[in-house]
């Protein structure tokens, strides 16, 4: 931008200076002496300028060979830059798909408004990896690129769109468009893209969150009902709010989280008092079966089993370690 504001002040200055010549030596009008100054310094010119006055010929000769030359320079220097914009834009493009593409169990984020800034700031906090869908390319690239996001210019309810985000490996989507409308839609497309994708959608009344549930949604988080449910837990119970904001030495925040035991599991067939999770700082504090049997408060001898939900607390560092832990093996 300043090499462009250079170049652009540049030309002015010389245009001013042919303007000033061209109005005192040959006596014509000031608009007159700009448009013979703007044709004059681009060579296509096709008028007598110099009126025979053997002082505007030495003007003129010396403006264009100073001028002209000032002029191929900044053209070409504007062209330039704009090539060169072009192509990184196409560089950094390629290069966001190609991550894309080797993204797995990633968050996928339909929407680049209030809430879903606030869902990927969470999002980056934690260090999660997910993708932010939206139509408006300029916020996208203003608030993306800054903070490397990776980002789809493009339509939610779009099936390609959805698929060029990777929701057949993603682990769960969030859509928070504008209109219920368009967050059914979304909802749909992303359930029949995949059928076992965890899917929050946003709603706006309890109709359309009954909509939203109809067409696949797993949760629904209407933030009227959701704010009014936390205000009165605070009035009931202000120490609650206040346990859970509490932060460990350390700084990290305490966590409830969900998470899947799969195949590869370290845990997988362990008894609880078995594993290291309480020397890493995390209390298991529900387990709920793939046969959709809940145990509250499991006792030691509890053991883990495939597709088990563990409903864990601790701090965010221990919680996320051992969320890889138990999904990756590793």
């Amino acid at each position: 931008m300043r090499q462009f504001a250079i170049i652009t002040g540049l030309l002015v200055f010389l245009l001013t200076v042919g303007t000033v010549g061209i109005h005192f030596l040959t006596d014509r009008t000031w608009f007159e002496s700009l448009f013979l100054a703007v044709i004059t310094i681009t060579t296509v010119g096709s008028r007598d300028v110099a009126h025979d006055s053997p002082a505007a010929m030495a003007f003129i000769i010396s403006y264009l060979l100073v001028g002209f030359s000032f002029f191929t320079y900044g053209a070409f220097q504007v062209g330039q830059m704009v090539i060169n914009a072009d192509l990184r834009r196409m560089w950094e493009k390629r290069k966001m798909e190609k991550q894309i593409d080797r993204l797995e169990r990633h968050y996928i984020v339909c929407g680049l408004g209030r809430m879903g800034m606030a869902i990927c700031e969470i999002l980056a906090a934690k260090k999660q990896a997910f993708v932010v869908v939206d139509l408006d390319e300029e916020r996208l690239r203003s608030v993306c690129n800054d903070r490397q996001w990776k980002y789809i210019v493009g339509d939610a309810t779009d099936d390609d769109i959805l698929s060029h985000a990777g929701i057949d490996r993603a682990k769960s989507l969030a859509t928070v468009l504008r209109s219920d409308a368009d967050n059914v839609y979304v909802v749909l497309s992303a359930r029949l893209l995949s059928s076992k994708l965890q899917i929050v959608a946003r709603a706006s009344d309890s109709s359309a969150a009954t909509k939203l549930q109809k067409a696949g949604a797993t949760r629904v988080i209407s933030p009227i009902s959701s704010g009014a449910v936390k205000m009165a837990r605070l009035m009931i119970s202000p120490s609650i709010e206040d346990f859970l904001e509490i932060t460990d030495d350390s700084g990290g925040d305490l966590e409830i989280v969900e998470v899947q035991i799969s195949d590869n599991s370290p845990y997988l067939g362990k008894k609880l008092a078995e594993t290291d999770l309480r020397t890493r700082g995390i209390m298991v504090i529900g387990i709920r079966r793939a046969s959709g049997q809940h145990i509250l408060a499991p006792s030691g001898m509890a053991v883990i089993e495939k597709d088990d939900s563990l409903f864990a607390f601790g701090n965010a560092q221990a919680v996320n370690d051992m969320t890889v832990a138990l999904e990756t093996g590793k």
